[in-house]
């Protein structure tokens, strides 16, 4: 017998959100794994919000809610909330009851320095990491490094000259801009980050990858991956240049807390003399592939990376792995939607970078902590 197509509204629902999600929905994994590391974080929202007053959203869900946006690459907090309104798998991952009323986009905006105060989303990331059940699946001994490129919110119009604080204010030119999205030519102009920068994020950094790019307005983000399965130990960033990729492995190196050697695996570009003395004296084995490439005279680089490290089986592994960082950069910039930030200043878009490395991790444990029960 045909069903009929009536549409009849109950007054009552008595079916929670909780029985809406499957019991073995990735999600509930890593529901478990966030709210425990928020658990850890607890007294420290304490010390960011007012002890009296209008209770104000919990950071929790705002939390919650900005790993949504990361795992199914939604563009806008607007986005999300227009998602979270109506989806009832978002609902319950946030924490929204059926009938609750989903809050304002802007409430991202309002809540986000506060956020940024307490360095929450590197803490976030430690506090995963920390966790025994995840800190069992990953290497305390052999970790790769590696940086890429996040392209900054700005355009190239904005990279002006500097403004020369001891020169008489001049009346525009006829190659001064006008008007929104004005015409600009750049022929016969060179620009470099010492004599200009951007008008619109002057954190940004004029920059390239690699030899045969083109340059783009970017910050430069980190990555230290362990190299068991491949998780995010620490990540971070920074003004793009040319140390940078260098000094920030010295730095997340230096934020480890050890007490036995480790191998750090990394590509070519890691291959200098003062690098990889700084990287022995922290009693941390460089296993990065050698430079030798010849110069145009036909003169091959010298490299520091020599027998005693290629020697090794470790080396040659180590040179494997770490190639799976890309994965980490891929994810991130892909099903993440962070290939180009939709912040402006240092500390915004590195808050953003490291709550995605965060996400990268939480998207692997599912599958990970299933594998080894």
């Amino acid at each position: 017998m045909r069903g009929e197509d009536s549409q009849t509204g109950s007054l009552f629902s008595y079916v929670s959100c909780e029985a809406r999600v499957p019991s073995d929905h990735p999600l509930r994994t890593i529901r478990a794994i966030v709210d425990e590391a928020l658990d850890v974080l607890s007294d420290r929202f304490d010390t960011l919000y007012a002890a009296a007053g209008r209770p104000s959203i919990p950071p929790e869900r705002l939390l919650r809610a900005l790993l949504l946006q990361a795992f199914f690459g939604i563009r806008s907090e607007h986005q999300l909330m227009e998602q979270l309104n109506y989806n009832l798998l978002f609902r319950w991952f946030v924490g929204l009851s059926m009938d609750a009323t989903v809050w304002d986009a802007s409430t991202f905006s309002k809540n986000r320095d506060r956020l940024l105060e307490g360095d929450v989303a590197r803490g976030f990331l430690t506090a995963i990491v920390a966790q025994p059940r995840v800190k069992a699946l990953m290497s305390d001994e052999h970790f790769s490094i590696d940086g890429t490129l996040i392209q900054a919110w700005a355009s190239h119009k904005s990279f002006q000259p500097k403004a020369d604080p001891t020169a008489p204010d001049k009346p525009p030119g006829p190659d001064t801009p006008r008007g929104r999205n004005a015409e600009r030519d750049w022929r016969g102009r060179s620009r470099s980050n010492e004599t200009h920068e951007s008008k619109t994020d002057p954190d940004a950094r004029l920059a390239r990858k690699s030899d045969g790019q083109s340059s783009v307005l970017a910050y430069a983000g980190h990555v230290l991956m362990e190299n068991r399965n491949g998780l995010v130990a620490d990540a971070c960033l920074t003004r793009a240049g040319g140390t940078a990729e260098r000094d920030a492995a010295l730095t997340l190196l230096d934020r480890r807390r050890r007490t036995k050697r480790i191998t750090l695996a990394a590509d070519k570009g890691y291959d200098v003399t003062a690098f990889v003395k700084e990287l022995r004296a922290r009693r941390v084995t460089p296993h990065i592939a050698a430079d030798r490439r010849a110069s145009k005279l036909g003169v091959a680089r010298h490299s520091e990376i020599d027998g005693r490290t290629t020697r090794h089986s470790g080396y040659a592994a180590s040179q494997r792995i770490r190639k799976r960082i890309e994965e980490v950069f891929g994810w991130t910039k892909s099903a993440a939607a962070q290939r180009q930030t939709r912040f402006r200043g240092l500390e915004r878009v590195g808050w953003a970078f490291s709550l995605t490395a965060a996400a990268y991790n939480l998207i692997r444990l599912p599958k990970l902590l299933a594998d080894t029960a």
